[in-house]
């Protein structure tokens, strides 16, 4: 591991102030978000990771969405936190949305039947690696960005809206955006607690 992609991994944090601005164009964005998705490892090179990009009006979009379906769960009286915190992720400049194509994942299963239930997991861990992958890339651009979930809440409206595939299985949402306010202090347990060494 270099020391410069070292740098990229600590200097990825959940960054919550975010702005509608970014230091590149669009074009570099998606050329950056493109590599990503072709070069992020998977499960016998299933590739079964999809993300979409949103900008814009379809941004904002995103989070009138969010805003909509939890005003149907959460009480009135106690919305305005929830309603400030859907604010706050709609004044970005973007969203990428992480789903995952269910179809890919249910032919590994068919075709390799030993490691059925070993796929859905293995999935996850290739979304997970995904996800990483970008928001340190983000970081290592001067680009703030957080990782929500607000599916499966939102999922159905979703895939409306956007006209998406029936098998893509949302899951994650990451506004993004030039940084207000850096990330606060960050507690770590003791390494002690969390590596063993044998040999």
């Amino acid at each position: 591991m270099s020391d410069k992609f070292l740098q990229a991994v600590i200097k990825r944090r959940s960054i919550y102030n975010l702005g509608n601005s970014l230091p590149m164009d669009n074009k570099v964005l998606t050329r950056l978000l493109e590599e990503a998705v072709k070069n992020a490892p998977s499960a016998f090179n299933s590739q079964s990771a999809r993300i979409v990009l949103l900008l814009g009006k379809n941004h904002q979009r995103l989070w009138e969405i969010t805003k909509t379906e939890l005003q149907k769960i959460v009480p009135a009286e106690k919305f305005k936190p929830t309603a400030q915190k859907i604010a706050s992720f709609a004044q970005a400049y973007g969203t990428v949305l992480y789903f995952e194509d269910e179809d890919t994942v249910r032919e590994l299963q068919n075709s390799f039947p030993a490691y059925k239930d070993n796929f859905p997991l293995w999935s996850l861990q290739s979304s997970g690696m995904l996800q990483y992958i970008i928001w340190t890339l983000f970081a290592e651009h001067g680009i703030g960005a957080s990782l929500q979930h607000y599916n499966p809440l939102i999922d159905e409206a979703v895939k409306t809206e956007w006209q998406l595939p029936a098998q893509w299985k949302l899951i994650a949402q990451m506004p993004f955006g030039n940084i207000e306010a850096p990330a606060g202090e960050k507690s770590f347990l003791p390494l002690s607690e969390r590596i063993k060494i044998f040999g």
